[in-house]
């Protein structure tokens, strides 16, 4: 049965899932949400996520919001990019790392410096955000000093969980010439099979 995705082309949180997908080889089908048309707060697309957010995934009779949740159901489905039992709390730390303190302000950052009228962007609000952009990426980035991953020999879902809002080319407060290391790991990403840039992997780009 394939995996179904609802989700667009600009949403880190959906490419999260949709690279995992692709680069795991695991077939799925892109369902688009006309996310800035108002797509994820219908009626029909709150019967499969009432959080109003996206990603959503079906998967047969499993249905699961959140990209850290949906990323463990696949791995632990598929085996694809396993955590080696010694490092599952290291791996989890950084996917919830990820979720509270780097994509929860990467974000709305790139959200807010892109996609919301001039007239509404908040310049002290941006700047809130990218102080907290930038610490966060001090951090990864002096994690992978030396590392190819995140944690251990091989890719995991935190890899997959941390890159996502990282491969978009509109800005969101990162100097990419001082994250050296972070741009290092971008790159062993890139190398995978099967990896696509999140605008060539789903729909919804250009607005």
């Amino acid at each position: 049965m394939t995996i179904e995705l609802y989700s667009f082309a600009q949403s880190g949180n959906a490419y999260k899932v949709a690279n995992y997908l692709n680069v795991a080889g695991i077939p799925w089908t892109e369902h688009f949400v006309d996310f800035f048309n108002g797509g994820a707060r219908t009626p029909e697309y709150r019967s499969i996520n009432p959080m109003g957010e996206v990603p959503a995934m079906v998967d047969g009779d499993v249905t699961l919001s959140q990209s850290g949740a949906m990323l463990e159901y696949l791995i632990d489905k598929h085996g694809h990019f396993a955590t080696a039992d010694a490092d599952k709390y290291e791996v989890l730390r950084w996917v919830l790392w990820d979720n509270h303190k780097f994509s929860s302000f990467v974000g709305p950052c790139r959200f807010m410096m892109n996609f919301l009228p001039e007239e509404k962007r908040s310049a002290d609000v941006i700047g809130y955000l990218s102080s907290r952009v930038k610490m966060s990426l001090d951090i990864l980035n002096t994690h992978l000093e030396g590392r190819k991953w995140i944690v251990g020999e091989t890719a995991t879902s935190a890899d997959f969980s941390c890159c996502s809002y990282l491969f978009y080319d509109e800005p969101f407060g990162m100097d990419r010439s001082k994250y050296p290391h972070i741009e290092a790991w971008l790159e062993n990403i890139r190398q995978m099979p099967n990896w696509k840039h999140p605008y060539d992997l789903m729909q919804g780009h250009p607005l």
